[in-house]
């Protein structure tokens, strides 16, 4: 079932709508499938409703890298973004016979990947499904001045201040669905709280999402996050 594409990209799927799914961090491109993702899923892949395309992350070289300041973090954050729209996406379109708009997913740091992108580009990627994201890397052991780059690749400081036609465009564009259990690890890592927070912002701008909550028995990992995908893809392919 599994195609090596170009740069790195692993396909599932021979038809249906485009999903790209970044690992969480630091994570492989390999991840999503060797954490009983794709099963999770396979049902839908099979039945030609989604195609999965997985890419490797950058966060040892960006956000990850505690050893460089917040702003040079965003710097090698936004070179990993241009991979992604220059080279990715056209492999992507590529494979898909043509232009489509593609989905993004992402757990843990991966739903950041997937909520700033769709908030960024969403002229390419209408709909984000993000699982346990924390939205605001200055709370990622950052330290350093902050500029352009850091400022425009957190969702916490950039969309409270969208305002007039590109506000109202993407008002009609993107929706971004916001899921997070309450249990272990999700309270530690900040997940709930962050995803909480980036829920409210989209909320005070009218801008399209869900905010899904599981309970305190649902903890920050990759059986909460197969349950998840499990439970919510059906409803978008």
């Amino acid at each position: 079932m599994r195609r090596e594409l170009s740069d790195g990209v692993l396909a599932y799927g021979h038809w249906g709508r485009p999903m790209l799914a970044f690992p969480s961090e630091q994570g492989q491109a390999a991840d999503f499938e060797n954490n009983g993702m794709l099963g999770a899923v396979g049902h839908l892949v099979e039945a030609g409703r989604v195609k999965i395309y997985c890419v490797p992350s950058n966060d040892a070289q960006s956000w990850s890298n505690r050893h460089l300041p917040m702003e040079a973090r965003a710097k090698s954050h936004e070179d990993y973004e241009r991979w992604i729209l220059d080279r990715v996406v056209p492999v992507i379109h590529g494979d898909c016979a043509g232009p489509a708009e593609i989905m993004l997913f992402g757990c843990s740091l991966g739903a950041f990947h997937a909520a700033n992108l769709a908030l960024r580009r969403a002229d390419l990627f209408p709909l984000a499904l993000c699982l346990s994201g924390t939205y605001d890397p200055s709370h990622w052991h950052g330290w350093g001045e902050r500029g352009e780059s850091a400022y425009f690749n957190n969702p916490l400081d950039y969309v409270p201040h969208l305002h007039g036609d590109h506000l109202d465009w993407l008002r009609g564009r993107v929706s971004l669905l916001l899921v997070c259990g309450q249990g272990r690890w999700e309270d530690t890592t900040g997940a709930l709280e962050s995803t909480r927070r980036l829920a409210a912002v989209l909320a005070a701008k009218g801008i399209k999402h869900e905010l899904d909550l599981w309970g305190h028995d649902v903890p920050h990992d990759w059986p909460s996050w197969r349950a998840q995908l499990a439970h919510h893809l059906g409803r978008f392919v």
